[in-house]
């Protein structure tokens, strides 16, 4: 299957590190039994999703869901600093 993965890769990705930063890759690759490429993007992919995670799919369990909800249905506070605020002049426009 590794092949079959390997074969349709067909972008490159080039990056420079430190000896120190290669040396402790190298270490990692040899540990986990994989090549530097599996090694790479699967950790890299992994990292990405993570970043990506909260941008895109929220869970929660059931009490979060329910504390979510009921800070959903108080009513609007009102706040008069940021009312304040959405009437001055933007400073961007001319």
């Amino acid at each position: 299957m590794a092949d079959t993965i390997a074969r349709r890769r067909n972008r490159r990705m080039e990056l420079r590190t430190t000896d120190e930063e290669r040396e402790l890759i190298d270490r990692a690759v040899a540990a986990s039994g994989t090549d530097l490429t599996d090694f790479v993007v699967t950790h890299v992919s992994d990292a990405a999703r993570r970043v990506l995670a909260d941008r895109h799919v929220f869970e929660l369990d059931d009490d979060a869901l329910a504390a979510w909800e009921e800070l959903n249905d108080r009513p609007a506070r009102e706040l008069p600093g940021v009312a304040a605020l959405f009437r001055r002049p933007s400073p961007f426009s001319e």
